[in-house]
């Protein structure tokens, strides 16, 4: 591990109100070898240097703590839908090791990555899955069974919304992580989100360090039960999103 890395690591987690060990600090590096060794033969990421990699992976994925705070964290379960090469799931779990992650991605080669980045990191109680969110919503195991929905997918809201909130228990939470201005697609979603059940409670924006990207953390909060209705049948969520 570069001390530049651990550096700039430890820095920015700090500034998150995170304190990360020597060992935590060595699992993400290894895990930000591997993303770029398997990334040459894959497509994984188009941000592949080391400090990019910090910042608007590592730093994004653990910035859920601005609006849930580090304690809520502790022991909860957290499945993170379209988790494409682990963000933000993996850093979750790496800073919080308590926490019981599921991953779901729709393509198994990148499965296959995550299980064995689980593997050579150590990391016990997190799962990587291989399956459409709209077949997954669906299946008594995964429905409505966790505490926390998160994701960087990028889809509108009330499409991402479709996809996410039937994983949430009653009372859990689904955040979303958004980039840009998100005025009009939050009011755009906020009818889909009630009829999923949903309600908007919180939107943090902030800045990533030494970056000039914007980012935004929605919270909504999972008030009933969702219809049976949803998820609909693969697919309707993005060619038709609840409006």
């Amino acid at each position: 591990m570069t001390d530049r890395f651990a550096d700039q690591m430890k820095r920015e987690a700090g500034e998150l109100g995170i304190a990360l060990n020597g060992g935590q600090l060595e699992q993400f590096f290894r895990y930000y070898e591997l993303l770029v060794e398997r990334n040459k033969v894959m497509n994984l990421t188009a941000i592949t240097e080391e400090q990019d990699v910090v910042t608007k992976h590592f730093t994004d994925s653990l910035s859920l703590v601005k609006l849930m705070g580090t304690e809520a964290l502790a022991g909860k379960t957290l499945m993170d839908v379209g988790t494409g090469a682990g963000f933000p799931g993996i850093p979750l779990k790496i800073a919080f090791p308590e926490l019981k992650v599921t991953l779901l991605d729709s393509l198994n080669k990148r499965v296959r990555f995550l299980m064995d980045v689980c593997e050579e990191l150590g990391l016990e109680n997190i799962t990587a899955v291989h399956g459409r969110a709209e077949d997954f919503g669906r299946n008594l195991q995964y429905r409505e069974r966790f505490d926390m929905c998160v994701s960087r997918a990028v889809a509108n809201l009330a499409s991402l919304s479709e996809y996410c909130m039937p994983f949430v228990k009653v009372g859990g939470d689904f955040v979303p992580y958004k980039s840009g201005e998100i005025e009009e697609e939050l009011e755009a979603g906020k009818r889909a989100v009630k009829i999923l059940g949903g309600e908007v409670e919180q939107v943090e924006k902030f800045t990533l360090p030494g970056a000039d990207a914007s980012r935004s953390l929605i919270r909504i909060r999972k008030m009933k039960a969702i219809s049976g209705k949803y998820p609909r049948k693969a697919g309707l969520p993005t060619k038709e999103p609840l409006h």
